[in-house]
């Protein structure tokens, strides 16, 4: 068995983190990880009229597709298709421009998969297991001996290879990541049922009363969309299942549910393949499928020490690395004075004479005097006027705020104009502003 994992470990830094083993192996380089990434995401409502939910901006520099291709690189799975379908140029563009790095001549690259009626001239992807499906000739020429099933919209750090090494010692068919989640929240996920040696005997998909977990009446076993197949069983079940006219042909409805009484099916707990747990150790794991959601995941970063370290240099996260000045504050009068406190503050941006506190401000945003932002996540390239006040706001892309608006004062006044979440977070986006905006988002 050691020498089938053949895992190389690569100590850490004693001043950046943990002296956990990376799995880099021959079993990661024969892996072809699927990222499925063509999903709206429609509790963001206007958030993502204009661009699929993995394109969505995240955390100052990023999007959230960046997070689960770096988790691929870093654990030396190279060789990675996103499949997409809902609006998905500015999605496509990203990671063209931000991910061509890898080398072809290696076998390494991240192929684009959109929806193009591979399989027949009816259907675009019908679900998670039809998406694969209608790219199985692109699998079948990659020829790897695992592939990796990922979603493209959650923010997260995880080694893939501990995740592939466990599949392989136990033998499996297929392998299901799972994280512990309150019981409460488990009705928005596929829940499983798993015995002593971490087989699932149960998988119960979006339940109504969802199942606990032996000894913690609290909590459910959830499934994480994250899953690993033997290639040539994964060939046989997505045919089997497209051929079948009651399926709905997604993982979690569909497939699972009957492979788990016919074939050797285990969870992983993220426990075991989380990068950069804290103190409290618990795994950061974010589902920014809300409003609500991501501005709250935004936030986190602002504290003095965040559940997710984006500045690990041993697991960093890739993106498009736009060419951009220093952030830049300046004036310094009693009633004018450019300063930020506890924000993240990205290239290309000027704050003039304004106070931000405990905001994010993407690239290119600028920030006119007497302005008071507060508890704010405002995307790139947004010009805000003189004596403007923002508090517990989300800016979308090429927004212009007019001098002297007032956001987040008064929430009846606010639902007049723009979207309030139900935790009252504002989101205002250009149409909301009554602007044209032509840039692709």
């Amino acid at each position: 068995m050691n020498a089938e994992l053949n895992y190389v470990q690569r100590k850490y830094h004693p001043a950046i983190g943990d002296t956990a083993p990376r799995f880099i192996s021959r079993i990661t380089k024969n892996t072809y990880a699927m990222v499925l990434a063509g999903g709206r995401g429609s509790r963001l409502h206007q958030l993502t009229d204009w661009r699929a939910k993995p394109a969505v901006p995240f955390g100052g520099k990023f999007r959230i597709i960046d997070f689960v291709l770096s988790n691929c690189v870093n654990s030396g799975i190279r060789r990675i298709g996103v499949a997409t379908q809902y609006k998905s140029h500015s999605l496509i563009r990203h990671i063209q421009r931000g991910w061509s790095f890898l080398n072809g001549q290696f076998g390494e690259s991240v192929d684009i998969l959109p929806a193009q009626q591979r399989v027949d001239e009816e259907h675009w992807y019908q679900g998670t297991a039809d998406a694969v499906y209608q790219n199985i000739d692109i699998l079948r020429e990659a020829d790897p001996d695992f592939v990796l099933i990922l979603a493209g919209d959650h923010i997260y750090k995880m080694d893939y290879g501990k995740l592939l090494a466990s599949h392989v010692e136990k033998k499996a068919d297929m392998t299901v990541a799972c994280l512990e989640v309150p019981i409460a929240d488990a009705t928005a996920f596929g829940v499983m049922g798993v015995d002593e040696h971490a087989r699932v005997v149960k998988f119960d998909e979006k339940p109504a009363k969802p199942a606990s977990m032996p000894g913690k009446p609290d909590k459910s076993l959830a499934s994480m969309g994250i899953y690993v197949f033997n290639t040539r069983f994964l060939f046989e079940q997505l045919i089997r299942d497209a051929d079948d006219p009651n399926s709905s042909h997604d993982f979690g409805k569909d497939m699972i549910p009957y492979l788990v009484n016919k074939h050797r099916v285990f969870a992983q707990s993220f426990d075991h393949s989380c990068v950069g747990m804290g103190d409290d150790k618990i795994p950061y794991w974010r589902d920014v499928g809300t409003i609500d959601s991501y501005w709250a995941a935004n936030m986190e970063l602002t504290r003095v020490i965040p559940d997710l370290n984006m500045y690990d240099q041993e697991w960093p996260i890739w993106t498009h690395q736009e060419q951009l000045p220093p952030a830049k504050f300046v004036f310094d009068e009693d009633e004018r004075r450019g300063t930020a406190i506890d924000s993240l503050i990205s290239g290309g941006c000027i704050v003039s004479g304004s106070v931000v506190r405990r905001s994010v401000l993407f690239s290119n945003v600028r920030v006119n005097s007497y302005c008071n932002i507060e508890d704010s996540v405002i995307l790139p390239n947004v010009e805000v006027g003189r004596h403007v006040t923002l508090k517990r706001v989300i800016v979308d892309k090429c927004c212009r705020i007019p001098e002297g608006l007032e956001v987040g004062i008064d929430p009846e006044k606010d639902r007049k104009r723009f979207h309030v979440s139900p935790n009252g977070i504002t989101l205002i986006t250009p149409e909301m502003l009554g602007h044209k905006v032509h840039s692709i988002r």
